[in-house]
């Protein structure tokens, strides 16, 4: 039987076949980290399920000490070629195959963890997030998208699973699963995380089976109708705190 390490190889590679120059880090959920993280320069920074390293590579280049770690090796593979060949020098930038729900980092070696479009994708999401908890150090922040399906999208997951018992909501994945928005918030609050802000991107309407989601820019439009909106956005983002008397 094939393992998830090797289905994700496969994806991976299919993904950097078909757009081998596609810019990872303009995705929405990684526009709306950017919103928030601020100042990062000197700090040391965890991408959990970097991917080909788009975004690690950005965030280095605004001056933090980055490290980007992935469960495929083929995402890695491509992470470090694409560093080789776009990040200058002083750039501080790396990537390492990684189990996000056993990472192999020492406690406290990072300032900031970065988790986009990940636990959903995980067997055991909780321990990926204490995980994250405990490579953080006291007073660090975690940065985290994941999709929420407490919407239009979520009910047209229900449909398709009941013409298609299998059918999963990231279609193309490995592994997928559903979270909603209180599920997200409970379980990083678990981990040891206590929750600073929350917001949300994405809000699109499925209309017709077979076709692409109609979206609604204008809900972007405005942070505070954005936020508002947030329980019911496709993307849940989530800005954490590790306390400082937690270990």
């Amino acid at each position: 039987m094939m393992s998830l390490a090797t289905k994700y190889d496969r994806w991976h590679a299919d993904v950097l076949k078909s757009d081998p120059v596609h810019a990872d880090e303009t995705s929405p959920w990684y526009r709306l980290v950017l919103e928030y993280i601020k100042d990062i320069a000197g700090m040391r920074v965890l991408e959990v399920a970097c991917g080909r390293g788009g975004f690690s590579r950005l965030l280095a280049r605004r001056g933090a000490v980055v490290c980007g770690a992935d469960f495929s090796g083929a995402a890695i593979r491509a992470a470090s070629g694409k560093a080789a060949t776009d990040v200058p020098s002083g750039i501080h930038v790396n990537f390492i195959q990684a189990d996000a729900q056993s990472l192999p980092f020492t406690e406290e070696a990072f300032d900031v963890v970065v988790s986009c479009e990940t636990i959903e994708h995980l067997p055991n999401p909780q321990a990926s997030l204490a995980e994250m908890a405990r490579v953080c150090r006291p007073g660090g922040r975690l940065y985290l998208t994941t999709p929420n399906y407490a919407n239009a999208t979520g009910l047209y997951y229900l449909y398709a699973r009941g013409r298609k018992p299998k059918a999963t909501p990231g279609g193309d994945q490995p592994f997928d699963r559903v979270f909603l928005f209180p599920q997200i918030r409970k379980m990083i609050r678990q981990a040891g995380w206590d929750i600073i802000q929350t917001d949300g991107t994405v809000h699109q309407f499925p209309v017709w089976p077979g076709r692409n989601p109609v979206r609604a820019p204008f809900f972007e439009s405005s942070r505070t109708i954005r936020r508002t909106l947030s329980p019911v956005a496709l993307h849940y983002f989530v800005m954490a705190q590790k306390a400082s008397d937690r270990r």
